[in-house]
């Protein structure tokens, strides 16, 4: 057996398939809100985002009707701290009922 197949059992094995990527906080985090179209969407979606990131710029924001007209996305870019950070935001963006999508 040669030293090149020796592996450091301390460091996990990266899983086949796993192609999550690895995210360096505190970065700059582009998002998607997808919810039913309505004049007040794009405002509650920034009044959520404002209260997890009080550096939150609105006038960045793009809200893109969907070809219907029946959705909304409203695009946007905040400054995330960490996971928990972004997990809270997706949780309470969800709870309001309106938002049927975050990615």
């Amino acid at each position: 057996m040669s030293d090149n197949s020796l592996r450091d059992l301390r460091k996990p094995v990266p899983r086949a398939g796993d192609t999550s990527p690895k995210i360096t906080f505190p970065c700059d985090y582009p998002i998607k809100v997808v919810g039913d179209a309505a004049d007040d969407f794009a405002a509650t979606v920034c009044q959520i985002v404002n209260r997890h990131d009080p550096s939150f710029d609105a006038a960045g924001i793009q809200v893109v009707p969907s070809r219907n007209g029946r959705f909304q996305s409203v695009r946007l870019t905040l400054r995330a701290t960490g996971e928990v950070q972004i997990k809270a935001l997706f949780d309470e963006l969800k709870a309001t009922g309106r938002v049927h999508m975050v990615v």
